[in-house]
């Protein structure tokens, strides 16, 4: 290094590292491409294949050595894997919209920038979307870590024989945001999604105990509103405060510093094993003595982490329920196989919902 110019050797170093750097991106671009071609002749019509994708993306945190985190690495290399798979076939992914939502984010944080977004005005919309072969995938929330469970997503499924693909885990903050036409000192309205409403329910009562909450149907929809009034702010995230031009009052007022959204990628194909798999089930029971027992105990007794039940309303009969259930490992494992065999038996229908990878993002 020159002891004259020691940061225009560093720079020198760099530029030259820049080069190496797009040439490598390029020649993974060209495997890419090479890899359309090559499932073209063979009639694979699949070019995204969540289990591949999960495990290049494990194995890039697993070989990091920093100084960059392991997440920052392998927010890098899913944009990189992005980008070359639109030169195969752009993803085009439903989303709970309208743009700016968190399911938005949620969406382009697990398909990359490179993913054509589509806005479905509800989540029936974005089954339906998906199921009519319209978009590839979609996106669709389905519990908060303050606010439990997302039921509209749950009831979806009952009906439908939309696969789960995937998931995504998105930390959530909300702000208090207003308009460029926003009396700041007379605002007495708020908008919101009711459930970001309700994560950020001590913060409003210590800093606004007055002023009207008006849930509505998304908060990009509350940012919209907010543009053209003088008396009214919107809880909202990032995506939302610079798509709309607001500007944040207060920023990360949601009650619990953790608060995080479980998304589901949904789609019309199963997902073959990735190492590290979870996998979602919906059983209807019968009404007797011990049905939740006997639908437990297969759990217990082949070692199969369950990590959610939740319970929904039965549509076939009064004062019945159907169970969804989560659990670590993928339908082709051993132990998996054994539990849904015993199951079969317990309960009066049974349905795999999908085995995907689990949230690596």
């Amino acid at each position: 290094m020159s002891k004259e110019n020691p940061l225009l050797d560093l720079r020198t170093k760099i530029d030259a590292l820049d080069v190496q750097i797009m040439e490598n991106i390029s020649q993974r671009a060209n495997f890419a491409q090479q890899v359309a071609k090559v499932k073209k002749g063979l009639g694979d019509t699949a070019y995204y294949r969540p289990e591949r994708e999960a495990q290049v993306l494990r194995r890039v945190m697993e070989s990091n050595t920093g100084p960059l985190d392991n997440e920052d690495m392998a927010r890098l290399f899913r944009q990189i894997m992005s980008s070359c798979l639109a030169l195969e076939q752009p993803i085009k992914v439903a989303f709970l919209g309208p743009e700016g939502t968190f399911t938005q984010e949620a969406a382009l944080k697990h398909f990359g920038d490179a993913a054509i977004s589509v806005p479905m005005s509800a989540i029936d919309e974005v089954f339906r979307e998906v199921l009519a072969g319209a978009c590839n995938y979609g996106v669709v929330p389905v519990e908060n870590s303050t606010e439990g469970v997302i039921s509209h997503t749950l009831d979806s499924f009952m009906d439908s024989s939309i696969k789960i693909c995937g998931e995504v885990e998105l930390r959530i903050h909300h702000h208090f945001m207003v308009g460029k036409n926003t009396n700041n000192d007379n605002i007495t309205r708020v908008y919101s999604h009711a459930q970001s409403l309700a994560q950020c329910r001590q913060w409003l009562n210590s800093k606004y105990p007055n002023i009207e909450r008006v849930a509505v149907s998304s908060n990009a929809e509350a940012a919209k509103r907010v543009q053209g009034e003088w008396n009214s702010a919107a809880i909202a995230g990032d995506m939302s405060c610079e798509l709309y031009e607001l500007e944040k009052l207060w920023e990360k007022i949601e009650d619990r510093p953790d608060n995080s959204t479980r998304f589901l990628i949904i789609g019309r194909e199963t997902v073959p094993a990735s190492g590290d798999d979870r996998t979602s089930i919906v059983v209807s029971t019968n009404n007797k003595p011990g049905a939740l027992h006997n639908l437990l105990e297969p759990f217990r007794r082949h070692n199969v982490d369950m990590t959610r039940l939740e319970s929904r309303p039965s549509r076939s009969s009064k004062w019945s329920y159907v169970f969804f259930i989560d659990f670590v490992g993928h339908i082709e494992d051993a132990a998996v196989i054994e539990v849904l065999k015993e199951l079969a038996v317990e309960v009066s229908e049974l349905k795999v919902l999908g085995s995907y990878p689990r949230a690596v993002l």
